[in-house]
């Protein structure tokens, strides 16, 4: 009788599969934080009306309860990102996860406007230790190129699911629960990375840290507050001296942020990072495939709840194909560049952002919302390719122990690239739309003169006067608006076809020789 050996595994081997599944165990708990902060984004929108009615906020305090976020989250992006590599990324994660949970249970049951605004605020503080955290952990977790691409997809993916299922969750926990629940919501989330992240995900840090310097810290506030603020005045009021004047002291303090850097043996910041000309055009794909989305984004919801007729939910749920396209898109490209370079698959997709605007440029409206969410699809199936592969190639081209500050890089070019769109793009959309807007004679001779100028300022104010109005002059200042609207949009997508096209064929030329993924 012949007896045969079994092969067993060697110890070695045995021990690299299961730290490869600790390693996909990790990535599972950084997913947490991660679906929050994307579902957080868009959530509170549907609880604005219900916190307006429990609270009795002003106008500017509603407002503030919006922008303290972001203005504090984009403020310090990036001195979050230099202390992680400094003191622990893993540390500072879970730092940022404690901090979320409990400021977001306390502003659940704010019993006022500025307590809610206060609690806005410290959640953009504590929110900006997770991103970057997020992303540089999955640089120093997955270190063989092919497994960090395809984390980094799983990454951008549930960032951009949480993106779709915001609107549909937060409207969701407002009708059945109450405005607080959209923040509350928050606790459970983070229980799992809070209890098991010390255990499963690894810790990592810079070897030779150095110091924080806190004048460079204080720099770069003064640098991204204002400019973020400037931004979003000029979306919200269109261009004036304000704005201008908050973002043309933003870029000062730039300035100084960057000599200081320069002249600093640790700097907060490593300027060399942007000498790389694979890391400064993957950023630059990066801000420009956010200012595309949000671009259109901005529109489409005006087109579909004023001119379509659709609710606020209803026009979030017409977009969820689009949205899923974006997660599908991410993840597919991923066996894609081992047989295509890196560089051209981001330049397709920049590439079909712009059919996507194309398609709007060259299109008609007038059938409905379907080939608006059409053009959709096209530019979310691009911006998904583009934004997954340039993140990995941004992670990719600077060492490890850099990584927080390239992640906190990357997330201030979505942050900067998110508000651009909106502001550059809606800033030419609404002059546009009071350009070509010209009010029916018997509107004109029938209304306030004060009624007459708020339409002539917003598509938004046209329908509401619209809808004070006989039927008659209802439908002829109805169309006169549209018509004028999607004349801004014709012009808007051109401009935007024009920049994801030039940007394509930037990539296509400075990424071409980054070869194929083994």
């Amino acid at each position: 009788m012949t007896i045969h050996s079994v092969a067993t595994p060697k110890p070695a081997d045995a021990g690299r599969a299961s730290h490869k599944s600790r390693d996909w165990f990790a990535l599972a708990l950084l997913m947490f934080p991660v679906l929050l902060v994307a579902v957080d984004n868009t959530a509170l929108t549907f609880a604005l009306p219900a916190i307006a009615r429990s609270l009795d906020p002003s106008g500017v305090q509603l407002l503030w309860v919006v922008d303290a976020y972001a203005l504090v989250l984009a403020g310090l992006l990036v001195a979050m990102g230099s202390l992680g590599d400094r003191i622990g990324r893993r540390r500072l994660l879970l730092i940022g996860i404690s901090g979320f949970a409990a400021v977001s249970a306390a502003s659940a049951f704010a019993p006022n406007a500025e307590w809610l605004i206060a609690g806005r605020a410290a959640l953009g503080f504590f929110g900006a230790m997770l991103m970057p955290s997020t992303l540089s952990l999955i640089r120093n977790i997955f270190q063989e190129p092919g497994r960090r691409r395809l984390a980094v997809a799983i990454w951008a993916a549930g960032f951009s699911g949480g993106a779709a299922l915001g609107p549909i969750f937060g409207g969701w926990l407002v009708e059945h629960f109450w405005w607080g629940a959209v923040l509350l919501v928050a606790v459970p989330i983070m229980l799992p990375p809070l209890f098991l992240g010390r255990f499963l995900i690894p810790e990592s840090r810079d070897p030779k840290p150095g110091r924080v310097d806190p004048a460079s810290v204080a720099l770069s506030m003064l640098t991204m507050v204002p400019m973020v603020y400037g931004i979003k005045e000029l979306a919200t009021h269109g261009p004036g001296l304000a704005s201008f004047g908050v973002i043309a002291f933003g870029l000062a303090m730039g300035f100084l942020f960057v000599r200081r850097q320069h002249t600093l043996a640790s700097p907060l910041l490593d300027m060399t990072l942007f000498g790389n000309r694979v890391f400064s055009t993957a950023i630059t794909a990066n801000i420009l495939s956010l200012f595309s989305y949000n671009g259109f984004i901005l529109f489409l919801a005006q087109h579909l709840q004023l001119l379509e007729g659709m609710s606020p939910s209803e026009s979030g749920t017409a977009m969820v194909p689009a949205l899923t396209a974006m997660v599908v898109a991410g993840l597919l490209v991923v066996p894609l560049v081992r047989k295509v370079r890196p560089g051209f698959v981001v330049a397709a997709g920049l590439a079909l952002s712009a059919t996507g605007y194309g398609l709007v440029t060259f299109g008609n409206h007038d059938g409905g919302p379907a080939a608006l969410l059409a053009a959709l699809l096209v530019l979310a199936l691009g911006v998904g390719s583009a934004e997954t592969i340039s993140n990995d190639l941004i992670l990719g081209a600077v060492p490890a122990e850099k990584s927080g500050a390239a992640a906190a890089i990357s997330e201030t070019g979505y942050e900067v690239g998110s508000l651009l769109g909106t502001a550059v793009l809606g800033s030419i959309l609404t002059a546009s739309y009071q350009q070509q807007l010209a009010l029916p004679e018997a509107v004109a001779q029938t209304v306030p003169a004060a009624s007459a100028e708020q339409a002539t300022e917003t598509l938004a104010g046209a329908v509401e006067l619209a809808g004070t109005l006989p039927a008659p002059l209802a439908e002829a200042l109805t169309a006169a608006a549209g018509a004028a609207f999607d004349s801004g949009v014709h012009i808007t997508a051109a401009i935007a076809l024009g920049l994801m096209a030039g940007a394509s064929v930037l990539a296509a030329v400075v990424l071409r020789r980054i070869p194929r993924a083994r």
